[in-house]
């Protein structure tokens, strides 16, 4: 293992979630610039619908809807949502939050053990289910 290699085994929720969110981060924002979305304010509010933990907890009800999650992806995800987190929800309720770091937490890992054609396979899974509208029922794609 070299120096910068992650032993997601050993990492905590948390740090699993915090690596998700920024690879997360950088999928949605380079699927929006894709788009010919470039104007900063109108990036801003389409990534809420991909990226807000109602958008995570709504998502995350459709991947449990649809039996999309190995059992070892809902290990780490169970692994994000159950950790305990000294920061508070903003925005949302604690339970949306905790649902939200635990789908930030199974990016982290799909990403830290290398199953980067599984991570691509689920965003790109995500994608489909905000552009379809499925994640409306939760609020998460107001115009």
């Amino acid at each position: 293992m070299n120096s910068d290699e992650l032993d997601y085994q050993q990492m905590n929720g948390l740090d699993l979630a915090y690596l998700g969110d920024a690879v997360y981060e950088i999928y949605v924002r380079q699927h929006l610039l894709a788009q010919g979305i470039t104007r900063p304010q109108q990036l801003q509010r389409q990534s809420k619908q991909y990226v807000s933990a109602k958008a995570h907890a709504a998502l995350f009800a459709l991947m449990e809807a649809d039996d999309v999650l190995t059992e070892e992806e809902m290990r780490y995800f169970k692994r994000g949502r159950n950790a305990n987190s000294h920061t508070k929800a903003k925005n949302t309720d604690v339970v949306s939050y905790r649902i939200s770091t635990g789908f930030e937490a199974l990016i982290g890992y799909l990403y830290a053990s290398h199953q980067i054609e599984r991570l691509e396979t689920l965003v790109s899974w995500v994608f489909t289910q905000v552009e379809d509208g499925k994640t409306k029922a939760n609020g998460t794609n107001k115009k």
